[in-house]
């Protein structure tokens, strides 16, 4: 049996509005008010929801009802579960709708989206509690298999999931940490030999995430018979594992280029073969034997062409900014101020320190696709007026930073 292990991850920050100066010491409200008129948290989650979430959602619960055989995960970071219910209650609606058939299984990570895993332990271990809850709460479900945000992953990391007691966690299937192996089989992290490890086909995830409507692209366009082709080409993959965000559908791929077209042909095309089927990462890593032992030393993620953590900390201005922003760690906690904490949470997402990146080429121009700013040296200062708020306000209650 081969089956193709889907899983997709869905995340939406507080974006910071238009914080200046003059509003230091003065407005405390860094997130939510309106900074400019069709770009505020609330408008991009609602075109969000529309564009992908809830046509996506559409197609994969036919699916699901189509063939029994379809299966797929998900990981929804806290923060955009928080925005679901306040905004797009619809949208978690659909969410939970797919889940309910049991067959969408939810994977645990940070609720904040946030590094805090190379900052501070306890402040991730708080933030990957806190997602526990909203995911029992709104979904009834208790995540087994564990994804750091970002995927970023190391041997470190892995010997965290094995002590929490998860079965199996997901990375990136880079080439660098693989060396002559396939991504289309289990193994083992060498740190953690109790736990399994999923890696990421990059090339056939990447083909669908980022290369579908690149009419460019040799391989354009790609149809469901065609994907399925390549897939066969592999004789002795056990696992196929496609990660990707979920807003592939119908945001970053939009409609036009026939996306929803592809998503709802490919699964008859693969179940076609008898042999074929489809897994949960859970039900991947209960039942598939790892064939080998993964080190990872260096940290791996699946962001650039470095697929390392420069895309968040390879530059100055990101490297002090998120120092910063811990350091500010003991005397909030000290002081137990809800609003102060959860402002302190929202500003480790991790998407501040993507916009303030500086890369250039094929990785700049992501980037500056996902950045709402201008600039990455204008995304440093509209963080750093924020952060410096913050840490006002604690000197304001008495305690030294």
């Amino acid at each position: 049996m081969k089956s193709i292990v889907l899983y997709m991850h869905v995340h939406q920050p507080y974006r910071l509005r238009h914080y200046t100066i003059f509003d230091s010491g003065v407005n405390h409200d860094y997130f939510d008010a309106q900074w400019e008129a069709s770009e505020n948290n609330k408008r991009i989650l609602l075109k969000v929801a529309e564009k992908s979430y809830l046509p996506t959602n559409e197609r994969l619960l036919k699916l699901l009802n189509k063939h029994p055989e379809f299966k797929l995960s998900l990981s929804m970071s806290g923060l955009l579960l928080e925005q679901l219910e306040a905004w797009a209650p619809d949208a978690l609606a659909s969410f939970q709708e797919l889940t309910a058939t049991g067959r969408v299984e939810l994977v645990a990570e940070t609720y904040h989206h946030s590094l805090a895993f190379f900052y501070s332990r306890s402040e991730f271990e708080a933030q990957v509690s806190m997602h526990k809850d909203i995911v029992k709460r709104l979904f009834s479900q208790e995540p087994k298999i564990f994804r750091n945000t970002e995927l970023a992953y190391n041997n470190d990391l892995a010997a965290w999931v094995q002590a929490a007691g998860y079965s199996g966690v997901l990375a990136e299937g880079w080439h660098n940490m693989l060396g002559w192996r396939s991504p289309n089989y289990i193994y083992h992290p060498i740190s953690a030999p109790n736990i399994k490890l999923l890696l990421k086909n990059y090339r056939l995830s990447d083909d669908i995430a980022f290369r579908f409507g690149d009419q460019s692209w040799s391989e354009w366009p790609l149809t469901a018979d065609k994907f399925v082709r390549w897939l066969n080409e592999d004789n002795d993959a056990t696992n196929f594992n496609l990660f990707m965000d979920y807003e592939t559908f119908g945001e970053h791929q939009w409609q036009e280029s026939g996306i929803f077209d592809f998503l709802s042909h490919m699964p008859k095309e693969w179940l076609a073969n008898k042999e074929h089927g489809f897994m949960t990462v859970s039900e991947a890593a209960a039942s598939i034997e790892a064939v080998g032992e993964i080190d990872s030393p260096s940290t791996v993620t699946w962001a650039d062409t470095e697929r390392d953590l420069s895309a968040w900390l390879g530059n100055a201005m990101q490297r002090q900014a998120i120092e910063s922003l811990y350091l500010l760690e003991k005397p909030l906690l000290q002081l137990n101020d809800w609003s102060l904490i959860e402002d302190w949470r929202k500003l480790q997402t991790s998407d501040h320190f993507y916009y303030m990146c500086i890369k250039w080429f094929n990785d700049g121009d992501i980037h500056a696709y996902f950045s709402p700013y201008d600039s990455p040296y204008e995304a440093y200062m509209n963080f750093m007026n924020a952060y410096h708020d913050l840490k006002s306000r604690i000197l304001d209650k008495g305690l030294l930073v």
